[in-house]
């Protein structure tokens, strides 16, 4: 996501950060506890204003989660 042309809705601010989170998806997923969904983040540094965009998800990622939950 960096390199963004971002320009924040409420207060027209161009700074911004980036993250990521993680949220369980299905029935098998919360089982396994398996975080299915991934999620990135977009936060203006100003008013603190945050965009959630969904991402894919790797299955090496799921892996991991499985193994390190």
């Amino acid at each position: 996501m960096q390199g963004l042309n971002y320009k924040c809705p409420k207060c027209s601010n161009t700074a911004y950060e980036t993250g990521e989170f993680r949220a369980p998806g299905g029935f098998w997923s919360k089982i396994f506890d398996v975080q299915g969904r991934r999620f990135s983040t977009v936060t203006c540094t100003r008013c603190k204003y945050t965009e959630i965009f969904k991402a894919e998800s790797s299955m090496l990622g799921n892996i991991f989660d499985l193994f390190t939950n």
